[in-house]
């Protein structure tokens, strides 16, 4: 679904923890920028563990979690509230699983926002699984917040000549078009590598044919998008390195890092590529993926 879908929501979820309240922050500042109205989700796990009630405990009982649940929920939408006072926000609390209440929720966004880590991950874990599943399998795109946003930095996105990214492109320059920002599109290649005894790959390249090929390819992934959006400075560079390596580098001064969920070469069974899975653990700044 297309993040301007009309009267469609931005969504995030929250768990009380710092990465969800980053999320929040991070949600607000885009639903203002998309005049979406902004839901605050909470998923209310206990109901589904069928634990017993015992009277006056503060086990999974109305007054005890659930109290506590809709305490961080006012609380996550105060703090949205103050990143952007004119924005409409409401805040529910849904029974079940985190993934399974947010990709329900997914269905009719724009954006679901989430944060990389929430309570109970262990420390070793740079990103949640929620945050994997869900934009494994969201049907908009998700954006997670993570590390630290270069406010004056480009958006970046990465490009590999997939309609996948694509989509991706034209959501970077989309959104940039809203944050007032250029967009730096990065194709990373490499050279064509010999894979077994049979293959008839040649053994030498020509470089510069190369690198124009790859070029051109470059250019195709932005066609039209210009003139859609004159506002919005586009550079293109391609470079002879690893995807997840170059996207890394270049999200240490980037406001944002997009990245289409299954790209060029990924094996069709695995519904989050291998450098979108990367990025989510290592870009230096927000992650937006874009699948659908």
């Amino acid at each position: 679904m297309a993040v301007d879908s009309v009267g469609s929501a931005v969504v995030v979820g929250v768990d009380g923890s710092e990465s969800a309240l980053a999320a929040v922050r991070l949600a607000a500042a885009e639903a203002a920028r998309w005049h979406r109205p902004l839901r605050v989700v909470h998923a209310f796990i206990w109901p589904t563990l069928h634990s017993p009630v015992t009277p006056g405990t503060e086990g999974p009982t109305d007054g005890g979690l659930r109290g506590q649940a809709r305490q961080l929920v006012t609380a996550a939408v105060d703090q949205a509230q103050a990143v952007a006072p004119a924005l409409e926000v409401t805040g529910e609390i849904i029974d079940g699983a985190p993934a399974a209440v947010l990709l329900d929720a997914a269905t009719d966004a724009a954006l679901v926002v989430l944060g990389d880590r929430g309570l109970g991950g262990f420390t070793a874990l740079v990103v949640g699984s929620v945050a994997v599943t869900v934009t494994a399998y969201a049907r908009c795109p998700v954006l997670v917040a993570r590390g630290t946003a270069d406010p004056h930095g480009p958006i970046v996105v990465g490009v590999d000549g997939s309609e996948v990214s694509r989509r991706a492109v034209e959501f970077a320059v989309r959104t940039a078009a809203r944050r007032g920002a250029a967009v730096l599109a990065l194709h990373a290649y490499r050279h064509p590598v010999s894979t077994g005894p049979g293959d008839m790959q040649p053994l030498v390249y020509d470089e510069s044919q190369l690198h124009e090929e790859e070029q051109r390819a470059l250019a195709e992934s932005v066609t039209g998008l210009a003139a859609r959006y004159p506002e919005v400075s586009i550079r293109r560079e391609s470079v002879h390195a690893r995807a997840p390596k170059a996207l890394t580098e270049a999200s240490r001064t980037a406001q944002l890092l997009v990245v289409g969920g299954q790209g060029r070469g990924e094996l069709t069974g695995l519904l989050l590529g291998s450098v979108s899975r990367s990025m989510l653990h290592h870009s230096h700044c927000p992650v937006a993926v874009v699948r659908g």
